[in-house]
């Protein structure tokens, strides 16, 4: 578009443009010869849409995800596991427990800052989610967990890491018998 400034009669002075003649729905079915195209770009395929909803645990309640029912989100549900669940300690982590009433183990993870960079803190709480989400299926029913990871978490490997938390989570439900630890 090329500008133009006027003065009118008056002496004040006006900005004009040049308008396009034709209307922007005619310009946008304009075709580009093939000889002009990107001659690497890939044909036009069509992706076949995703199948089921975008939210896989819903759909299959045996998925792998790790969903919001499945986290301790509130810091009152943190609260009450400290102060009326039990503590179990190990070298990487400590970890506290109490039954929550509900079908599912729910899970909460905090990591002090000195352990490390906010970088470091979520690398440790993504490896602890991870051993979560893929063992859940496992784990008990009706537990609320809070870990608490220790500065070894950052540098263990991730298979030291995933033996020690399952060692550490509980091995039966709240209403069985006490005693129900793992043992691997």
């Amino acid at each position: 578009m090329f500008g133009l400034w006027n003065s009118n009669l008056t002496g004040s002075r006006s900005f004009e443009e040049d308008l396009p003649t034709q209307s922007a729905s005619a310009c946008q079915d304009t075709w580009i010869p093939r000889s002009y195209a990107n001659p690497w770009r890939a044909p036009d395929v069509k992706a076949a849409p995703p199948e089921g909803s975008s939210s896989p645990d819903s759909v299959n309640p045996d998925s792998a995800a790790f969903p919001k029912r499945y986290r301790l989100l509130r810091r009152l549900d943190f609260q009450e596991v400290y102060k009326q669940g039990q503590r179990r300690s190990a070298s990487l982590c400590t970890v506290f427990y109490r039954p929550n009433g509900l079908a599912e183990t729910r899970l909460g993870i905090t990591v002090p800052k000195r352990l490390g960079t906010a970088v470091l803190r979520n690398r440790i709480k993504r490896r602890i989610r991870e051993v979560f989400r893929l063992h859940r299926r496992e784990l008990p029913g009706g537990w609320d967990i809070v870990l608490n990871p220790r500065p070894g978490v950052a540098t263990v490997a991730y298979r030291v890491l995933e033996r020690e938390l399952l060692r550490l989570f509980p091995g039966e439900s709240p209403a069985a018998p006490s005693g129900g630890w793992r043992t691997r």
